[in-house]
């Protein structure tokens, strides 16, 4: 497997000034910054999407879309509410910086652009982010501190609340087997399949988060959470047959070694699902959710195959 221990840090900049845009990408460029340029905001938002930069920097002007509306956007999703974003404005009054503000705008830029303090400003935004960013560096699905405040929010608010504490199956022997760059990618493609599903309904509380590993978590409502974790199924279970070899394919298991040390079949990855909820009795606090969570996921995975399974106990009378 190539290392790549430090790649180059990755600016999404968006500006309808082509002229700007081109002496601010040179410059970064040849600053040790990877840099994809967008004309407008639509474009800003559709790269950002399909190839997550580590900062974004827009112009608050801009056709089809500008930056406050690409920021506000980008903070609706669970997975880019913590991309750093820097907005260029021509104005810089009180009143845009505080709007700025209050949508989770991280620093904001007066134009002309001053290349040296935009660069200044990049780095110690970067520098911030490493230091405090709640987010898998993998998948970039938030992580544990995130996941906990969402569930104790749902419960302080006595909202409906479904928990889908998510396992894959034999993931360990799979890496050790194919390699981490390997792994790395079903990871990678297991959390798209969460981010999809969660997006389904526009508007909706749905949630994807990793807890770390091979272990995910989305949070949803009672009326919705068996259908979404049967599309969490079916959409791992159709892409597994892409992680393997033609030969372990046509076998459906692999080769490799367990916890022990023996060499020993496996067969291909699955998932196993554990869902507790409030559809039926309150749930008190987060210890009480995360304990039924692994206590369902720990049965469900010694089902074989992919499947799930739901706390169908209700509140005691």
């Amino acid at each position: 497997m190539a290392e790549n221990q430090h790649p180059l840090p990755r600016i999404l900049l968006a500006d309808d000034e082509p002229d700007l845009l081109a002496l601010m990408k040179e410059t970064l460029e040849r600053q040790g910054f990877s840099v994809t340029t967008a004309l407008d905001g639509q474009e800003a938002l559709a790269s950002i999407r399909s190839d997550p930069p580590d900062i974004a920097v827009l112009d608050l002007i801009m056709p089809r879309c500008d930056g406050f509306t690409v920021c506000r956007e980008l903070r609706k999703d669970p997975l880019f509410a913590h991309l750093p974003v820097i907005i260029l404005s021509a104005s810089g009054s009180r009143d845009s910086r505080i709007e700025g503000l209050d949508l989770g705008v991280d620093d904001f830029i007066t134009k002309s652009v001053d290349i040296r303090e935009l660069l200044a400003r990049i780095r110690m935004i970067l520098k911030r982010s490493r230091q405090g960013l709640d987010a898998n560096p993998l998948t970039r699905l938030p992580g544990n501190r995130s996941i906990e405040s969402r569930i104790e929010d749902a419960l302080a608010k006595g909202q409906p609340l479904a928990v889908l504490y998510v396992d894959l199956d034999q993931f360990k022997a799979y890496n050790d087997c194919y390699g981490y760059e390997a792994g790395d990618h079903v990871l990678r493609s297991f959390a798209d399949i969460l981010v999809k599903i969660s997006r389904e309904r526009p508007g909706s509380p749905d949630f994807a988060g990793h807890i770390g590993g091979d272990d995910f978590i989305m949070l949803t409502e009672p009326d919705r959470m068996e259908a979404a974790a049967r599309r969490i199924i079916a959409e791992f279970d159709a892409s597994v047959p892409a992680f393997y070899n033609e030969a372990d394919r046509k076998r459906g298991r692999i080769v490799s070694t367990d916890r022990q040390g023996n060499v020993k079949e496996f067969p291909l990855l699955s998932v196993s699902i554990g869902i507790c909820h409030n559809g039926n009795k309150k749930l008190e606090s987060l210890a009480q959710v995360s304990q039924l969570g692994a206590e369902l996921k720990k049965a469900a995975k010694e089902l074989p195959g992919s499947k799930y399974l739901v706390d169908r106990r209700r509140q005691d009378a």
